[in-house]
């Protein structure tokens, strides 16, 4: 019995290749069909067939009490049973017996369960069932916040309706948190000039970000005004920064490459000389070193403008979302200014086991995982768009979520995940990120109609977190 619990803990973290190899029996993981995403050469992207991968679920976890949880749970959706003498207010991290959690402003343990873009479509269409089915804003946030919450999710992530959700909570005895992203970077790039758009993000000149702009200090310190409004409310989980900036291993190369006029060149080449460098012997150290300096000017420059206008909430991170959360000397310069890690993940059936602990190894702070999604060919949909898995049906949907977020629990570096999204992308809506254009991404249609089957797996795991993470920490790991 022990063995089968240990197989299963060590197992959970590795990739998807290799994470049930060396199960036991069949028992301990079922096969779900899957395609994965193929990134080419020359910018084209495509799918492989369907190829089964190993996946646990919660049915299967070995010895697990399947029995319904009798947790109680605070307002905020913390464990009542595990109230710490760290309350302040507002939410914050601490680590406690060797697990990292989430602590609630009453002082409980507390597990983030987000879900992005929590907010109304914008085509035509989607504004028709919009007004047949709740009519108006308020009704929809109600009915909505319901929805959520009764299937275990405690949070909004970025890109959701957070004036809607903040004018709701005045009259919720359950309040739904929320984040905030300010995006400091790409609105001082909008107005400085030189930006483009990218799928899912904004782009930049040689992916070279404009922190060593003088005027970007400056402007960090008066968008940082507007959270004053948001200051003192204590549903507000965090705040991001940015979302999915070119943080690369090659910024010293791309930064040589700009303008010779351009601060960003100035920087790189003063960089050089302060460390008796010629362009001639950059080596890939020197690349991890100025990427972490790049890193670093930028989280200082944020991170003190972000705690001078809002001491009481979290600095909550910039989304990662290529190579830099795999690079020690970044993540280390991360961790000075931050409180959690924020990930965007892909391409990963299960999480990394290596890397769920060298993003807090490195930094020395939590993560949460902020985008993840997959897609089911049920919908109808084309989903060509998206970097997101392809599974064949809903339910299959609702398996990877408990697969994947199993993987997360298991790690005790982790204090949530964001789920991406509320809502599938519309094919009619136009002017959308080319990111999100006919994929069905959300947990309800674009006329508002919920994804039972996949929304009942992720009920199953989201009402048993607490009882999971106890499960984990009281077994071999």
């Amino acid at each position: 019995m022990k063995k089968s619990i240990y197989l299963f803990i060590i197992l959970v973290g590795w990739s998807s290749a290799k994470t049930y190899a060396q199960a036991k029996t069949e028992q301990d993981y079922i096969l779900v069909d899957a395609r994965v995403r193929v990134y080419h050469k020359d910018g084209t992207r495509t799918y492989k067939e369907y190829q089964p991968f190993k996946t646990q679920t919660l049915e299967l976890l070995p010895n697990f009490n399947k029995e319904k949880s009798l947790s109680k749970l605070s307002k905020y959706g913390g464990l009542m049973a595990d109230k710490t003498k760290f309350a302040t207010g507002f939410f914050h991290v601490k680590k406690i017996d060797g697990r990292w959690w989430g602590i609630d402003p009453l002082g409980y343990k507390y597990f983030n369960i987000s879900l992005n873009s929590i907010n109304t479509g914008k085509s035509k269409g989607s504004k028709v069932a919009f007004k047949e089915k709740f009519g108006n804003k308020e009704n929809w946030i109600h009915q909505t916040v319901e929805m959520l919450q009764n299937h275990g999710f405690n949070c909004a992530g970025s890109w959701s309706d957070v004036e809607a959700i903040i004018e709701a909570n005045k009259t919720l005895e359950k309040p739904l948190a929320y984040t905030v992203n300010w995006n400091f970077m790409s609105s001082y790039g909008r107005k400085r000039g030189g930006t483009h758009q990218q799928a899912g993000h904004t782009g930049y000149p040689k992916d070279a970000i404009f922190v060593f702009d003088p005027e970007f200090k400056t402007f960090c310190d008066e968008h940082a005004k507007q959270l004053l409004k948001y200051k003192d409310d204590p549903n507000l989980f965090g705040h991001f920064s940015d979302n999915e900036m070119p943080f690369k291993q090659k910024a010293l190369d791309n930064y040589l490459k700009l303008p010779k006029n351009e601060h960003g060149y100035k920087a790189a080449i003063d960089w050089l000389k302060e460390n008796g460098i010629t362009k001639a012997e950059i080596t890939d150290t020197h690349r991890d070193l100025f990427m972490a300096y790049v890193g670093d000017t930028y989280f200082s420059i944020v991170s003190k403008a972000i705690k001078k206008y809002d001491p009481n909430h979290m600095y909550i991170g910039a989304r990662f979302y290529s190579e830099e959360k795999n690079h020690a000397a970044f993540m280390k310069a991360a961790g000075k200014h931050l409180d959690i890690i924020s990930n965007n993940y892909y391409n990963h059936w299960t999480p990394d086991k290596t890397d769920l602990v060298n993003w807090t190894k490195w930094s020395g702070r939590p993560f949460i995982i902020t985008e993840y999604y997959v897609k089911g060919e049920d919908s109808g949909m084309g989903n060509t768009s998206g970097a997101g898995w392809i599974v064949r049906t809903q339910k299959d949907r609702g398996l990877f979520y408990q697969n994947y977020n199993l993987a997360l629990l298991a790690s005790k570096n982790c204090v949530g995940w964001h789920y991406f999204k509320y809502q599938d992308n519309d094919p009619t809506a136009k002017g959308v990120d080319p990111s999100n254009i006919d994929a069905n991404k959300g947990i309800v249609t674009s006329d508002y109609k919920p994804w039972t089957a996949m929304l009942e797996k992720m009920k199953a795991l989201n009402n048993r977190v607490y009882d999971l993470i106890n499960y984990f920490d009281h077994h071999e790991n």
